[in-house]
């Protein structure tokens, strides 16, 4: 049963005026992952708490365990969490199960509206149904896959040299998946400053959701769609279609030829530290992690540079990363929550969270003249953030997230089967999943 849990008390803050007005001192608890962006967050939090009179507190959970951890507290009523910042596929089961209030009421009194923000960032993190104006979360962080290169080695003359003598063309930012490829298999095992290097570190894991956030940028370039988009739920000849084996077969071959030793099992942290400690030219990452590249003493100052996901035989896309801001149903403190969402929604406030390592999702700081010169990496932020597709976000989006992380990491990485037998099973699982849930 779908409980609805906005009580009076939430109601009676969507028209609340000032910060800080609407309900007495309260200690709120956020929960998000644990990364570079939510330090920065506890940061920006400061001025809520000096503003309002409330007191933050935080809740955050490395990567690899926070959907178990977060959508267990969701699904069980748990009380932790008075606001949420949850991951994009989330916002169907959110919405539907109960667990996020719904917003739209707020957002009209308080004068906060959708239109403000990166349209993509409102779709995959706000709407549930998708396309409709229901809205379940403000967009609170932008985020998408790009890539990272070693900029400092590509500029050496001998490297260079060496590149056009075996490729007929000058290394440079990759314009197709497949000069990717090549570069990375260019690197491969070649010695720079008297140590062996890798192409690139990619996704590969497989417990949380790694390697399917990792082999989607070559797929969705290459044909694959999640559905018939004439028909939904319709899968068979979109998820394995002959451009989607295409492009899952790309994703094995650059795992066979360009990673480094050992990566078998490798998501952001891994790939971070191989970056970082000088073992690979190319990363594959969230966008969230360049701040740090810029900042470190190895490769950041200049050493690093920044593309988008580059195009396949159909098209260029970027899988989509970043979460929305929600209040949490079974909060006892909704209207102090709902307070900070209007607190963080300011576009001075958004303009704060870009400069403290935040990417803000507001197109008035995105927009913003000065913004794509603002940081290195930002001009690929924008880049990236207009090409983005993303996973399922139904409610059963854990059901349908095991069997892709399963079947891809299976035949990527253990060599089992054929790209085509497990895109194949993959349209099997799915169908039982969507027929479990009356869709089909």
């Amino acid at each position: 049963m779908k409980v609805n849990r906005f009580t009076s008390v939430a109601a009676s803050a969507l028209c609340a005026g000032a910060i800080g007005t609407a309900a007495a001192a309260e200690d709120l608890t956020l929960c998000w992952a644990a990364w570079d962006p939510a330090n920065a967050l506890v940061e920006l939090s400061k001025d809520f708490e000096a503003e309002s009179g409330h007191t933050m507190s935080f809740e955050f959970v490395p990567w690899t365990s926070f959907a178990d951890r977060m959508l267990n507290e969701l699904n069980s009523g748990g009380q932790l969490c008075d606001l949420m910042i949850g991951d994009s596929q989330w916002i169907g089961g959110g919405a539907e199960n109960g667990h996020y209030v719904k917003l739209n009421d707020f957002f009209d009194a308080n004068g906060i509206d959708m239109a403000d923000f990166i349209p993509a960032t409102v779709t995959g993190y706000a709407e549930w149904p998708k396309n409709t104006p229901n809205y379940y979360a403000l967009p609170a962080f932008g985020d998408v896959v790009g890539w990272t290169y070693r900029k400092d080695w590509f500029e050496r003359p001998k490297i260079q040299e060496a590149f056009q003598a075996e490729y007929g063309r000058e290394l440079a930012v990759p314009a197709s998946l497949e000069e990717l490829k090549e570069i990375a298999q260019f690197f491969q095992g070649r010695e720079i400053d008297g140590k062996t290097v890798y192409g690139a570190a990619i996704y590969t894991e497989r417990g949380s959701e790694g390697v399917t956030m990792g082999v989607t940028n070559a797929l969705y370039n290459y044909g694959f769609l999640y559905e018939n988009p004439d028909q939904p739920y319709e899968l068979d000849g979109f998820v394995n279609s002959e451009g989607a084996v295409a492009g899952l077969e790309y994703y094995k071959e650059l795992y066979d030829t360009a990673v480094p030793p050992g990566s078998s099992n490798w998501y952001m942290g891994e790939n971070i530290d191989a970056y970082k400690s000088g073992q690979v030219a190319l990363q594959m990452n969230f966008a969230f992690i360049w701040p740090g590249v810029e900042a470190d003493p190895n490769v950041g100052g200049g050493k690093s540079g920044y593309f988008p996901n580059p195009p396949g035989p159909a098209g260029q896309y970027a899988q989509l990363g970043g979460q929305g801001i929600s209040v949490v149903a079974y909060s006892d403190k909704q209207d102090a929550a709902l307070e900070y969402i209007k607190w963080f929604a300011q576009p001075e406030i958004q303009a704060r969270w870009w400069e403290l390592g935040g990417y803000s999702a507001l197109r008035a700081v995105v927009e913003d003249p000065g913004f794509a010169e603002s940081q290195p990496y930002a001009q690929t932020f924008l880049d990236s953030m207009a090409i983005v597709k993303d996973f399922w976000a139904e409610p059963a989006y854990a059901d349908l997230l095991l069997p892709m992380q399963e079947r891809i990491h299976n035949y990527v990485v253990a060599g089992e089967g054929t790209a085509q037998e497990a895109l194949d099973g993959l349209v099997r699982d799915w169908t039982e999943v969507f027929e479990d849930e009356g869709k089909l």
